[in-house]
């Protein structure tokens, strides 16, 4: 008798919420564009050199940004397989804050998660911060991916610990080949907005 296969993982479907432009998404690019958007030299966090820098914090820390923010991503997490919203420590923080916070008006709220770096040292010495359970399906946030180093750490992390990552969501692709790494290990990405369209 053969064993039984594992449940394969429901993957979202981003198609219709990446189409989507509405008056939120492009009073949100205007928010991007004016505080988080700097072009200058600068070296990110994968080591290389860049002439341009997106700093999402300008935008996900800010009232009305984080409004639009999860405004948006909730639209496009309708009938999704999703239950509980996070990342890595610090970038998805205000991400999942605001999306949780709002996902509580609406028939389907939803948990939230931190993953930390690396374990904690003391105390229960957790890599994932919430009221998370193995098995639960769960998109991982991130406000801007380069080569997604960081996100694929985080989504290591949450599979470890039993989670189904059904897809991943950011505020701007730098298009820097990040995305396309993530979808070729299989991980729908939506990126709310991308280099080419802040500056157009």
């Amino acid at each position: 008798m053969e064993a039984a296969k594992p449940a394969e993982t429901p993957r979202c479907d981003w198609s219709a919420a990446s189409a989507r432009r509405d008056d939120d998404w492009q009073r949100l690019r205007a928010l991007v564009r004016e505080r988080a958007y700097e072009r200058r030299e600068v070296t990110l966090a994968s080591g290389r050199k860049s002439n341009f820098y997106v700093d999402g914090k300008q935008v996900t820390l800010d009232a009305e940004g984080a409004r639009l923010m999860a405004a948006i991503i909730l639209k496009g997490l309708e009938g999704q397989p999703v239950d509980a919203i996070g990342g890595p420590t610090l970038g998805a923080d205000p991400i999942a804050g605001a999306v949780i916070a709002l996902s509580a008006e609406t028939p389907h709220p939803l948990k939230g998660f931190i993953v930390r770096k690396q374990p904690k040292a003391h105390g229960k010495q957790r890599q994932i911060e919430g009221p998370l359970k193995g098995g639960e399906r769960v998109v991982v946030v991130e406000d801007v991916v380069t080569t997604g180093g960081s996100i694929l750490d985080a989504v290591k992390a949450l599979e470890d610990y039993g989670c189904r990552v059904t897809g991943i969501i950011v505020l701007v692709d730098r298009q820097e080949g990040g995305r396309e790494a993530l979808e070729r290990d299989g991980y729908p990405v939506w990126a709310l907005m991308t280099r080419q369209e802040v500056e157009a």
